[in-house]
């Protein structure tokens, strides 16, 4: 199916998309697949191996690592919206993507991805706690509280992708239905959205993205602001408690960065690739990166890695 083809009149509920992803020879396709496909092996292996060190590893059984668990499911989830989709097409000559898959597409990527912004901000609260109140911290943080900071990110990041994806399927589409990136996301498909009210459709769209992730990431900012002011007034446990904070601030600093990048700076045609390559960053190599990060800057977790590699060397 060409770009020619799905050219049309006037449509309000077109049947299928056309994905142009990487405008590139087909050497370069073939780097890309297999680039592609480390990426989600390592994803998956990686935060597949978090699950279940935080499962079977009593002395990762604390809140902290009870949120590094889901955090490394969302992970994998968020990428298994879009990588496999990608993959697929890198094989096909018709690069589409069905009016129905393409909603469903956004309102997984929306749910996952906003369901991770909240859980980042509980789990700065988190650290908080820790530092700020420890001697109170095993009530202000017990496993009832856990579980509801954990069903709050889900089912916040669900609602609000449902009012944005239905939002998004009853704009209007006409003279085009090729959408200039690799999946079905928010921005681009408006970009192709001619309904007189798409205005105040993509206002709404925008305030509830915003809600879920400026205020995920001010609630996480206030956390580390107080974190870094308890630190510098006591004075005792500078380096301990830094140390418990460095792998979850490089982690929210590549989400959030790399999410403002993609949804807040205008998107020109002389950018089309590079917006392509800031989202890579922001929906596939983010969520690979997550437990390289924490197994590399946490002694905790590298000491349970090193113990089930023991006793697997035994067995």
């Amino acid at each position: 199916m060409s770009p020619e083809s799905l050219q049309g009149g006037n449509l309000s509920s077109p049947t299928s998309f056309l994905l142009l992803g990487f405008s590139t020879a087909y050497k370069a396709q073939v780097t890309l697949c297999l680039g592609f496909s480390l990426i989600y092996l390592v994803t998956l292996l990686g935060n597949l191996l978090i699950m279940t060190l935080v499962w079977l590893d009593a002395h990762l059984h604390s809140p902290m690592y009870y949120f590094l668990g889901h955090l490394s499911f969302l992970d994998i989830c968020y990428s298994s919206v879009t990588l496999p989709k990608i993959l697929k097409d890198f094989f096909s000559p018709q690069k589409t993507i069905s009016f129905v898959g393409c909603i469903t597409q956004i309102y997984f990527f929306l749910c996952f991805g906003g369901s991770e912004c909240i859980l980042l901000a509980a789990m700065a609260y988190d650290r908080y706690l820790a530092i700020c109140h420890p001697l109170h911290y095993a009530a202000l943080m017990s496993k009832k509280i856990c579980h509801c900071l954990v069903a709050v990110s889900w089912l916040s990041g669900s609602f609000s992708s449902l009012i944005q994806a239905f939002l998004t399927a009853h704009l209007h589409f006409c003279g085009s239905n090729v959408i200039e990136h690799l999946f079905c996301e928010m921005p681009f498909l408006l970009n192709v959205s001619c309904n007189p009210k798409a205005p105040l459709n993509k206002a709404v769209l925008y305030a509830l993205a915003g809600i879920i992730a400026m205020g995920s990431f001010l609630l996480t900012l206030v956390s580390y602001v107080h974190i870094l002011w308890a630190v510098l007034q006591k004075g005792v446990g500078r380096q301990k408690a830094f140390a418990t904070c460095t792998s979850h601030l490089i982690v929210v600093s590549l989400f959030f960065g790399a999410g403002a990048i993609v949804y807040l700076v205008p998107h020109s045609s002389s950018s089309k690739e590079m917006d392509k390559v800031l989202t890579l960053l922001y929906a596939i190599v983010t969520p690979m990166l997550n437990p390289i990060i924490y197994s590399l800057r946490n002694n905790e977790v590298q000491g349970a890695i090193r113990k089930a590699l023991y006793k697997g060397v035994l067995q």
